[in-house]
């Protein structure tokens, strides 16, 4: 080498290391300048060898505390990360994102700075292992639109009542199938267990994983519904393609903008073997009410007692709870169709009470869905009795009443009522609006008349839905769903509430499952039972007047001016502003349910949709939705969200446009009830957050497998990534 070309090497080399040191001593100097890392935080700097690391997260966990609490928050721009409000604890803290692998843990305390080193991907399969499920799930190949109505087990496989390729999203793919329970598309669903792949072929190990566990009758009867031979195919070509090596066609993009200025803090509760279905902090209609108290979960199939977190102190409880008649039936009653992997032939749920959903009043007392007796009514439901309600309609048939708990007692009181409750909400009058029928009731329980009485039978009534069919403005004799329509009559119909929402004009709303599914207007009137009319309107499907098409809702809520909020199966979000119908809203014409197209508005869930999928708007499946009328997430009042449960995040849509505030650690992040509270008005953004469960029926599911327990989750807006 020549003495110039060495001296120009040299030269080359000392000017890379001089601005490296200068590129550090900038860091350095901005990190001191800007990131204030107080008592109860810790903060610093992320790098890799490509330099700062931004949209990536890092999280504290902590297991010293009286249960397992971790804090997830972004990176910012120039890769600083700002881990607020840690309880005095020891941390593990390391770095997860896209493009990324894990890398190691670090020890940490709370008051310390510590700058972090990202690992990237060695490959592609690498960094994929840390997509959210929606990105292997879409990998999933749908039948052509020509393949529908099937043509049965001796033709294409699919059932005859299987009309289209939306309904079989809907009832098998999405959330009226596989996805209403548990998330599809993350690791333990995509790969298939050893103990169903041996001496089988996919198809049939398919089989004999769908009858695994004690949801294992209901997950083969659901493919008995759609169409066993077709099912069975498309799930086993789905993840034979992945097991050779196929990878998801789409990557997602890190958080963007205000997405890094979201706070996750998540605590471990409940135990191993059980699921949460729902959670309660607080009043809806007063988010102060219960401000910094305990939080409740709700166990579903699963168990007999509400987990309680008090998250000022990361600290746990139970309330026992059981029903009114000892005979009243259990989850528990019969062994697993087929053995688990996880668990082989144990029955590891167990509830009588089977407890769904809660509604708080102002006194901090939870009422919640719950399983008091066995199905047959009192006799007082039915016909003979002299309850005004019966009289008209008689119930022969229930299936949860309630469970009223008062934390200043401690003490528990269950509550029958003639119909079934699934969602618990309260109205401003201090009733509490029913859902889950039966078929053709609207159910209502008056809190008021219960704490001045204490009888059952006088706090509750029930109506019909009835259409105001002949357009005078009132109820009238009406004819039968089995009759013919008779334009002099009113008509009944007969549906049933999923979920429901009192809307502050004083009617009820509620969501009707199925394609294309409906929302429905109860007003009670002045006599509910005589008096309650309904109003039908069906989510555009196949309507040529309509500029978007979308089917089956699930959850539902309504906003401060009146707008209902559905999440659809097609995976889309919906709104529905009845004040922008054009025609008459009662008569013939809206008993079709198509009249108001243009109050219908419809918006992709962000993400991709599966192969093949023509019918459908994205492939992430959310099952409930909640409308932030009072801001306490932070990005505004009257905000919608809904749970990401394939995206593994919350989704905001703010000014129609949304934002995933996503869950990484632990992956399988799938909520069903959303909360909020407000533990500070004058807290800023410190005071208050949006609360949802981990709500998957198969906990061991997720990253952590076997022994992995249920979660709680708090998600908080910054004003900037870097705000303590």
């Amino acid at each position: 080498m020549s003495k110039k070309a060495l001296h120009s090497g040299i030269v080359i080399v000392l000017a890379v290391l001089l601005a490296a040191v200068l590129a550090g001593s900038r860091a350095g100097q901005l990190k001191s300048a800007t990131l204030r890392v107080g008592n109860a935080d810790i903060g610093g700097v992320v790098t890799s060898s490509k330099g700062a690391e931004a949209g990536v997260w890092v999280i504290a966990e902590a297991t010293d505390l009286p249960t397992k609490m971790v804090k997830i928050v972004v990176t910012d721009d120039q890769g600083r990360y700002l881990l607020p409000e840690l309880p005095k604890a020891n941390y593990n803290v390391w770095v997860r994102g896209y493009g990324l692998v894990d890398s190691p843990k670090m020890k940490a305390a709370p008051g310390k700075t510590l700058d972090l080193k990202a690992v990237l991907a060695p490959d592609k399969k690498a960094a994929a292992e840390y997509y959210p499920a929606l990105y292997w799930y879409s990998l999933m190949q749908m039948p052509p639109k020509s393949a529908f109505p099937g043509t049965g087990a001796e033709g294409n496989g699919i059932a005859p009542n299987i009309k289209s390729q939306g309904e079989w999203i809907s009832k098998i793919v999405n959330t009226d199938g596989c996805t209403g329970c548990h998330q599809m598309g993350d690791k333990a669903t995509r790969e298939i267990p050893d103990i169903f792949t041996k001496g089988n072929d996919s198809k049939a190990a398919w089989d004999q994983r769908i009858k695994a566990g004690q949801a294992g009758g209901g997950m083969s009867s659901r493919l008995q519904l759609v169409g066993r031979p077709a099912a069975l195919s498309m799930f086993a070509d789905w993840s034979d393609r992945i097991a050779h090596g196929e990878l998801p066609d789409a990557a997602p993009s890190r958080p963007q903008g205000k997405e890094r200025n979201v706070v996750v803090t998540m605590w471990d509760w409940a135990d191993p073997k059980v699921y949460l279905h729902d959670a309660i902090s607080t009043d809806k209609r007063n988010p102060t009410v219960n401000a910094n108290g305990p939080i409740y979960g709700a166990l579903e199939e699963s168990g007999d007692y509400l987990t309680v977190l008090d998250p000022a102190h990361s600290s746990l409880s139970k309330v026992s709870l059981k029903p009114r008649d000892p005979k009243t039936p259990s989850s528990g009653d019969g062994p697993p169709l087929g053995p688990s992997p996880f668990w082989g032939d144990e029955v590891i749920w167990n509830s009588q009470t089977t407890v769904h959903s809660f509604s708080m009043d102002k006194q901090s007392r939870v009422w919640a869905a719950a399983r008091v007796r066995k199905t047959s009514t009192p006799e007082w439901c039915q016909a003979g009795s002299d309850h005004p309600s019966a009289k008209l309609f008689p119930i022969d048939q229930g299936q949860r009443g309630l469970i009223l708990y008062d934390p200043k007692t401690k003490e528990t009181t269950t509550i029958d009522t003639c119909y079934t409750w699934g969602h618990v909400n309260m109205d401003d009058n201090g009733v509490l609006w029913s859902s889950f029928g039966p078929t053709g009731v609207e159910g209502w329980f008056d809190t008021k008349i219960w704490d001045k009485t204490h009888d059952e039978k006088k706090a509750q009534g029930w109506s019909t839905f009835v259409l105001d069919y002949n357009g005078n403005g009132k109820r009238d004799a009406y004819t039968e769903p089995d009759q013919p329509a008779d334009p002099t009559k009113d008509r009944r119909i007969n549906v049933a509430y999923y979920g429901d929402s009192p809307a502050f004009d004083g009617s009820v709303w509620g969501s009707v499952l199925g394609v294309p599914g409906a929302l429905v207007r109860f007003v009670p009137g002045a006599n509910p039972p005589e008096t309650a009319l309904a109003e039908y309107y069906e989510v555009p499907w196949n309507n040529p007047k309509a500029p978007k098409q979308g089917f089956s809702p699930r959850g539902m809520d309504v906003d401060s001016k009146g707008v209902v909020w559905t999440v659809l199966s097609s995976g889309q979000y919906a709104s529905f502003d009845r004040s922008k119908c054009k025609g008459p809203l009662n008569g013939p014409t809206a008993a079709s349910g198509q009249h108001c197209p243009e109050g219908w508005s419809l918006y992709n869930f962000p993400g991709p949709n599966y192969k093949g999928a023509v019918e459908n708007g994205s492939a992430d499946s959310a099952y409930y939705n909640f409308v932030d009328r009072f801001d306490m997430l932070g990005v505004g009042k009257d905000v919608p969200l809904a749970t990401g449960n394939l995206s593994e995040g919350l989704l905001a849509l703010v000014d129609g446009k949304f934002m995933t505030l996503r869950v990484p650690y632990p992956m399988g992040y799938y909520a069903k009830g959303l909360d909020g509270r407000i533990d500070n008005p004058n807290g800023g953004w410190k005071g208050k957050g949006i609360y949802t469960p981990v709500s998957t029926r198969a906990p061991f599911h997720m990253e952590g497998g076997k022994g992995t327990l249920p979660k709680l989750v708090k998600f908080q807006m910054r004003p900037d990534p870097l705000a303590n």
